[in-house]
């Protein structure tokens, strides 16, 4: 009786795990694709940002 407890306890721990790596690895794919379908600067005001920021560290490190 312990013998079949025992495989059936590792069967369902085995499909388990099988399971888990399964959707694990669609999630890392599906996390995958999203971050490399969003652009760098989603809007013409993160542009104006970047330059913001761009020109106080030029003028920033140029006084130095």
């Amino acid at each position: 009786m312990g013998e079949v407890v025992f495989k059936g306890l590792t069967a369902s721990l085995g499909l388990a795990t099988l399971y888990l790596a399964a959707t694990f690895s669609v999630n890392v794919y599906r996390g995958l694709s999203w971050h490399n379908s969003q652009s760098v600067f989603p809007s013409s005001l993160s542009i104006y940002i970047y330059l913001f920021f761009l020109i106080l560290t030029y003028i920033i490190y140029s006084s130095l």
